[in-house]
């Protein structure tokens, strides 16, 4: 609980990535990939509960042994690869709702394939989200290494480059001084407010960012997962 508010964690974990299989639960650092974010939540005293949603009954037998009070197993229409998060975040939210009886305030959302997070994202995140009344959610970003101004776009036709900002003359131009700051979103954390959520969206209009500055590890690939191992 946080400042006397619910606080929910939802783990989605779908079993059906194309980039390696049943990736959610492959070994990293000797455990499956979710338990890293399971144990995340555990160890914060702010989270009240912790559901894991997944497709997979697999999944659901494995993580047993982590002794959730709650886990969800999704529906078909829940599952494809092009269904979107917030479907799968409100269901899980709707259930866990009617499961415990009550309303969480906050529900925080940690994607498996971001295994090393930073201490304290979690009560930072809802610190940020809990001071700004006008915020819908705060996510996790990251300054971009590879500024957009200086990214072109290619006319295979025409075999000439162009900027891909219009608006502004000639920005790949601009010293590094006057560049807008660009930020790039990682997975690490996302937390939601609850009418956010009721109205229809994870995000909402009024985003708040928390900088993550340690390395950001997204496990994507078989590549990812060997590189990030040690």
């Amino acid at each position: 609980m946080f400042k006397n508010k619910n606080v929910l964690a939802i783990i989605p974990a779908r079993s059906g990535s194309k980039s390696i299989k049943n990736k959610n639960i492959r070994k990293f650092k000797g455990k499956p990939l979710i338990y890293h974010s399971i144990e995340y939540a555990k160890k914060s005293k702010l989270v009240d509960e912790i559901v894991v949603t997944t497709d997979s009954q697999k999944y659901l037998n494995l993580i047993k042994k982590y002794k959730l009070n709650f886990s969800i197993k999704r529906s078909k229409r829940l599952s494809g690869d092009y269904v979107q998060d917030f479907p799968v975040i409100k269901d899980a939210f709707l259930k866990s709702e009617n499961y415990f009886k009550k309303k969480f305030d906050f529900i925080i959302l940690l994607r498996p394939t971001s295994p090393l997070r930073s201490p304290n994202l979690i009560k930072n995140s809802l610190s940020i989200l809990y001071k700004n009344k006008k915020g819908d959610s705060v996510r996790a970003v990251q300054k971009s290494k590879q500024h957009p101004y200086r990214q072109w776009q290619y006319d295979k036709n025409k075999k000439f480059i162009s900027s891909i900002y219009k608006k502004t003359y000639e920005p790949y131009n601009l010293p590094r001084q006057k560049l807008p700051i660009f930020l790039f979103q990682t997975g690490d954390i996302e937390t939601i407010k609850r009418l956010t959520l009721v109205k229809g969206s994870i995000s909402g209009k009024n985003i708040l960012p928390i900088i993550i500055k340690n390395k950001y590890v997204d496990i994507d690939n078989l590549e990812d997962l060997k590189q990030n191992q040690k």
